[in-house]
């Protein structure tokens, strides 16, 4: 729980469980170096990407290991109501 908990406070990353298909929306949103933001999308569990906006290829390669190791968790946390709500804080 600490993990995604991290994640969510450094990262920026915003999590939403879709009903009623059950997918989960990743939203990440960055500062950029020119006062405006960097963004992308992903839907797990399918890990589709969608509206990458500022991103590099080597920092999506970054974000995709980084939700790819941790999409367990955030799926959990969001079936969950989110990770506020997780039992082991």
């Amino acid at each position: 729980m600490a993990l995604v908990h991290l994640l969510v406070r450094i990262f920026g990353l915003q999590i939403w469980k879709c009903e009623p298909h059950g997918s989960v929306k990743v939203y990440i949103e960055t500062p950029d170096d020119e006062g405006g933001f960097c963004n992308a999308t992903c839907w797990l569990p399918d890990f589709r990407w969608e509206n990458v906006n500022g991103y590099t290829d080597e920092e999506m390669q970054r974000w995709n290991k980084l939700i790819r190791d941790n999409a367990h968790l955030i799926i959990e946390f969001s079936q969950e109501g989110g990770i506020l709500n997780a039992t082991a804080v």
